[in-house]
This record gives C-alpha cells, sequence and structure tokens, in this order.
C-alpha cells in the first residue's frame, strides 16, 4: 500500500482504472434523509448517515436567532464543513498524485451571512460570496502546489455544485396523520 499525505494512492489509481473500463463506476447515488423532531427538548434535525466503514448520527440545531437552542452545528456549519472538508480532501489526493509531499494544509472557508431573506423581510441573497484560503506547508516548488490548487478546484464536487448551477428538484408529500 502506496501512501504519501494520508492517501493511500493505490486505491486512488487502481480506482481511476477501473473507471477507464467501465465509465459507469465513477457514478454513485448519495442519499441522505432525516428527520426534524417537533417535540421541545429534542434536537431539531438529526440524519442517521451510512458510510462505507459504518454508520453515525449528525445533528443540527438552527441558532437561538433562528428559534434554536444553539446547541449543536447550525445547516451553515455543516455545508461550511462539507466545503472545507472535499475541497481539502481532492487537493490532498491530486497533490499526492503530482507526488507533493504536504507537510501541513489548512483551509478556512468564511462567508457573510444576511438572514433577512429567511425572516421574510428582504430579497438579498443570504450570502453573495464564499471565501476559501488553502494554507499549505510543503517544500515542493510553489508552481507545483499551485497547479495541485488548480485541478482541486476543477474537480472538488462540491466546488463545482457551488460554483455551477446544478438542477435542484423539490418535491413535497403530504401525509394526514391515522
Amino acid at each position: 500500500m502506496k501512501r504519501l499525505n494520508n492517501v493511500d494512492l493505490d486505491n486512488v489509481t487502481a480506482f481511476g482504472e477501473e473507471i477507464k473500463k467501465n465509465p459507469e463506476k465513477a457514478r454513485r447515488t448519495q442519499v441522505l434523509e432525516g428527520k426534524w423532531e417537533v417535540k421541545e427538548g429534542q434536537v431539531q434535525f438529526h440524519s442517521p448517515i451510512q458510510f462505507e466503514g459504518g454508520k453515525t448520527r449528525f445533528e443540527a440545531d438552527n441558532p437561538t436567532f433562528m428559534g434554536g437552542g444553539g446547541s449543536l452545528p447550525g445547516p451553515m456549519h455543516y455545508c461550511f464543513f462539507g466545503l472545507a472538508s472535499c475541497y481539502t480532501g481532492v487537493f490532498a489526493t491530486i497533490a499526492t498524485m503530482l507526488g507533493i509531499e504536504l507537510k501541513q494544509v489548512k483551509t478556512r472557508v468564511e462567508a457573510d451571512l444576511n438572514f433577512s431573506r429567511m425572516v421574510g423581510l428582504g430579497d438579498e441573497p443570504p450570502m453573495e460570496e464564499v471565501r476559501v484560503k488553502l494554507t499549505v506547508v510543503s517544500d515542493a516548488p510553489p508552481e507545483k502546489i499551485k497547479e495541485a490548487e488548480d485541478l482541486a478546484q476543477q474537480r472538488c464536487p462540491v466546488f463545482y455544485t457551488m460554483r455551477n448551477i446544478v438542477r435542484l428538484n423539490p418535491t413535497l408529500e403530504i401525509l394526514k396523520e391515522s
């Protein structure tokens, strides 16, 4: 097993070879189903999360100004965590594929949020810009690190989703309690 930067390059390479042989191997369906708790004293939203190595539970609680208890991360925390972890992971994988040894990588995600739309008091966007800062410690040449960063921006699924219009298909199912 060849590992660099905490990335198993053999697995990444093998997956790439599988996709070359059968492009359908690149496709996966990701599903998340959660529940809002209507009774007081409960966490507001929770979801069991199944993943390759097992399962866990994500829980969210809105900040107090949005009617929550502020006792857990809110939805934007998870959104930013998803962006930071995906982008950083793609960067580290690409750096590994390019033979760049990383000593440290940190990612900072920030945005100025406006909640007036959420409470029906304006039409302004909830955020106009998301700032992402990647800080890399490495002895590799700066142009090589920049190449990895450029490729990470091009290939990161969350970057893509935030930069491009992705069809969102909401549906509503109304049930009567029996």
